[in-house]
């Protein structure tokens, strides 16, 4: 008999076909779904596949006695109940490396498109306006770039900035091991220090508002703030503030706190490109996430360690 496994994000067809070869689904990608699935189904199932931002809490799992494995696709995990799974002996695991050249790409694409002020010029464009009326903007090579949070995405993005000539630094709690980029120990110099600064830390309680009014202040009138981490690592009424007082000159978010729903505060703001929570989904992340999915999964229920454990 397969496992039971209550998948709690939206997956396409193909995804959850290649899934159900192995595993008995119950698919519940709404709120509702999910209570009702958990109520009925909840003594039976024995894996949950979640993300970082949906989870999973510990009353949940606590209604599912024979749970033993617990999966993030991606590679955020920071709304599952992690300890308590640990405390239970629920095996975890995440989809770490699965989608870093995506989200990469796209931390790359929101500084282009707000450096170079892409989504206005191409407004412009279709209302007949002509260039000589319209301010220059500024190169986007040949400058500095801050990364907080060096993890695989951090190191992707650098790998990519250097195509630009662009000189990156970086900051964690501590430096990288074998990273040969500058390091930074404060996250108020590196800002300083940064025309661009690219957010790719971790979620969570540790991160919450680190971005804040007086980082902004500090990158500066002509600095720019990229963020493809979680939304809670930027105080939203601070970049508003920023934004709309020429603290900064500009912003490219792919997260934001309250998702899905934008915040009001930077929607009506020029100086600003949004995208909704989307850049580590492409085909080709996806299938690689569920291909790890599923050998991760496959390995816990053969009795062997996963691949990417949390």
């Amino acid at each position: 008999m397969k496992p039971s496994l209550l998948i709690l994000i939206p997956l396409g067809d193909d995804s959850r076909a290649r899934i159900s070869a192995s595993f008995d689904i119950h698919y519940a990608p709404t709120h509702e779904a999910r209570v009702q699935s958990i109520a009925k189904e909840g003594a039976a199932i024995r894996a949950v596949l979640t993300n970082g931002t949906t989870g999973l809490t510990a009353d949940e799992m606590d209604q599912m006695p024979a749970l033993e494995f617990v999966s993030a696709l991606g590679a955020g995990y920071e709304n599952i109940a992690t300890t308590h799974a640990k405390a239970r002996g629920i095996g975890l695991a995440n989809g770490a490396g699965t989608n870093d050249d995506c989200v990469a790409d796209h931390a790359l694409a929101l500084l282009l498109a707000v450096v170079r002020d892409v989504p206005q010029r191409d407004r412009a464009t279709r209302e007949g306006i002509w260039r000589d009326t319209l301010p220059m903007r500024p190169s986007v090579s040949g400058k500095r770039l801050g990364i907080v949070g060096l993890g695989n995405i951090g190191l992707k993005v650098a790998r990519r900035a250097a195509g630009f000539d662009i000189d990156v630094a970086y900051h964690n709690r501590k430096p990288r091991d074998g990273a040969a980029l500058r390091y930074i120990d404060n996250l108020h110099e590196l800002a300083r220090w940064s025309d661009y600064l690219v957010v790719a830390t971790p979620g969570g309680p540790a991160t919450q508002h680190l971005i804040d009014r007086a980082v902004l202040e500090a990158l500066g009138p002509k600095g720019f703030l990229v963020n493809v981490s979680r939304g809670s690592v930027v105080d939203t009424a601070a970049l508003a503030h920023a934004l709309a007082n020429g603290v900064i000159a500009g912003a490219g978010l792919d997260v934001y706190e309250g998702e899905p729903q934008p915040p009001q505060a930077l929607v009506d703001l020029t100086n600003v490109v949004l995208t909704p929570h989307v850049a580590g989904t492409s085909p080709e992340a996806i299938t690689a996430s569920v291909d790890n999915f599923i050998t991760n999964a496959t390995r816990h229920f053969a009795g062997e360690d996963v691949l990417t454990p949390i």
